[in-house]
């Protein structure tokens, strides 16, 4: 089947940069058979929100067959949709209402390892000397019968798990039943391709490749060294995780990634219009690989890094370092950023627990997303101002939060479902069903999307207006960026050609004052945030910002 987008080919090839993501996870977005979960015909049935919004491009979290051991990112079969979420037929629905509302579609490939549910992985744990024996990282053990090196996983405990049939250890990075692929196989590297191919084929417009950094191994399986304790930082794994007392030079971020990412772009060159964005899972090097990952026209659009996604407070000079360091590591490259994801604490209160006026936070934040160079990715809820929900330890679902209770929780609390009506049954997520497969917060059914519709000052109405304020100024989406020197203040330019807008964030609950920047800068409307300017003086709130162009 072609069902290739008509208006693919009269895209611009570059649609991509500067473009608005919105993220579904969709186990949680909307579910059309009461069962508690959401699926795909639920997305269809609510794109039109997300079409208001003024997003450019959806990505959908995995929906593939899966034993769901870990909730679609252990695949058993690429070319499948899993019946919990509704079948083939109903994916082609999806991207065609997405594409006649203007909306692309992005799905998630995780091809770094998959079930052991697996035909594949089947096949080759069979015996050592089968069709795909060498299709995962098999290893014998040491003499003494213990795993062939120190590699760890980031779900706890060692990378290597051991097989009775084989008599071998298999590598898995997550957990024990994520076995890694060996794409030093070419055989592996055709199937993963076929399968990207597959849904090329059925119209998306791009990927988003899961934890891209973890395709490749050291083949002669090297121990990594350990990292000192200075050099820890837990936003790769949660801080009681060993995983971060390693350099993970060896078991991830191998060289032999780059000619794989030219052939995986080389296969999207041949459709028209399409963009990938891959995961960078890496807290030491992260920006580094994205730069590598990025240069040139051969192999990602775009990737992502965890500096946005980590605990540290956001601060002006966090937002500077992380840009000024991306710049340096990334000169040819495009970011794509976002403050959460289904993998982290919501950010308003990852960065604001603290905070009383938690709506003026939220919209801060999102003009601030929103400016940054780069693309962005926002995450279902996000734009409602929802928190990180508290689960009781008897409704946890994720494995890495059962595995580490209860110094880290997991990540439930960023994944309950969607809320679309305060007044209905599990508040429009799940007409009719007794139990969603994770608890719905009543603090966020008080921030339904019918709460918030149509509602001057509201977060949600906040980001639409700001998304629309952004598209009136392509230097907003595609410029340069160059900060200023303002002390407490963040500020900085976007610059296009001869457009050059301003903008000033006050990032703290105290109101102050702000200095422009030499030259005359005209006042810029419509973005919701009202700042007065006496001069070259502008009067700041708590949590405000101010906008201008060069006139």
């Amino acid at each position: 089947m072609n069902a290739v987008s008509p208006t693919a080919g009269a895209a611009d090839k570059d649609w991509w940069r500067g473009a608005v993501i919105y993220q579904i996870y969709p186990r949680s977005y909307q579910d059309s058979n009461a069962d508690g979960i959401g699926d795909l015909k639920g997305i269809t049935a609510r794109l039109a929100h997300v079409a208001e919004l003024g997003a450019d491009a959806i990505w959908i979290s995995p929906f593939f067959a899966s034993p769901m051991k870990d909730f679609g990112y252990d695949v058993s079969n690429y070319v499948e949709v899993d019946p919990m979420f509704g079948s083939l037929a109903d994916f082609d629905a999806l991207i065609a209402e997405a594409h006649r509302l203007g909306i692309k579609v992005m799905i998630d490939l995780v091809i770094s390892h998959t079930s052991d549910q697996h035909a594949w992985f089947v096949e080759s744990r069979s015996s050592r000397d089968n069709a795909k024996a060498d299709w995962y990282v098999w290893s014998d053990p040491r003499p003494d019968g213990t795993p062939p090196n120190n590699w760890l996983s980031i779900f706890g405990g060692s990378a290597w798990h051991w097989d009775p049939t084989r008599m071998q250890y298999y590598m898995h990075n997550f957990l024990t039943s994520q076995p890694d692929l060996n794409l030093h196989n070419p055989e592996v590297q055709e199937a993963v391709l076929g399968a990207t191919r597959f849904w090329l084929e059925r119209g998306v417009d791009g990927f988003r490749l899961d934890t891209i950094n973890f395709y490749f191994h050291d083949k002669e399986l090297r121990d990594n060294p350990p990292l000192a304790p200075e050099r820890r930082n837990a936003s790769t794994a949660p801080a009681v995780n060993p995983y971060n007392f390693q350099e993970h030079i060896y078991d991830k971020n191998r060289p032999e990634n780059i000619a794989f990412l030219k052939r995986f772009r080389a296969l999207l060159e041949e459709y028209p219009a399409i963009a990938a964005v891959g995961e960078v899972g890496d807290s030491q090097r992260g920006l580094e690989i994205v730069g590598e990952y990025t240069s040139g026209d051969d192999k990602m659009q775009m990737c992502y890094a965890f500096e946005f996604l980590a605990p540290e407070p956001l601060t002006p000079d966090v937002v500077r370092k992380t840009q000024d360091a991306f710049m340096a590591a990334a000169p040819e490259g495009w970011a794509c950023w976002a403050f959460s994801n289904h993998d982290v604490v919501r950010h308003v209160t990852r960065w604001g627990a603290e905070v009383v006026d938690r709506d003026a936070f939220a919209k801060m934040l999102n003009a601030i997303l929103m400016t940054q160079r780069g693309s962005v990715c926002i995450y279902q809820g996000e734009e409602l101002g929802l928190t990180e929900a508290d689960i009781a330890f008897e409704d946890l679902q994720d494995p890495y939060g059962i595995q580490f209770w209860p110094e880290f929780k997991g990540r439930d609390g960023c994944r309950t479902p969607m809320v679309w009506d305060s007044h209905a049954l599990n508040a429009g997520f799940s007409g009719t069903a007794e139990k969603t497969w994770l608890p719905i917060p009543v603090e966020h059914t008080l921030r339904a999307v019918d709460t918030q519709q149509g509602v001057e000052g509201s977060v949600m109405e906040q980001y639409r207006r700001f998304m629309a304020f952004r598209k009136q100024l392509p230097a907003l989406s595609k410029g340069t960026i160059h900060f200023e020197d303002a002390g407490d203040l963040l500020m900085y330019r976007r610059e296009l050609g001869n457009e050059s807008i301003l903008c000033v964030f006050n990032m703290s609950e105290t109101a102050t004052s702000a200095t422009l920047p030499a030259g005359n800068w005209a006042t810029l409307e419509g973005h919701g945030f009202d700042s007065p300017r006496n001069d070259n003086m502008v009067e700041l709130p708590a949590w405000g910002a101010y906008f201008a162009r060069r006139a």
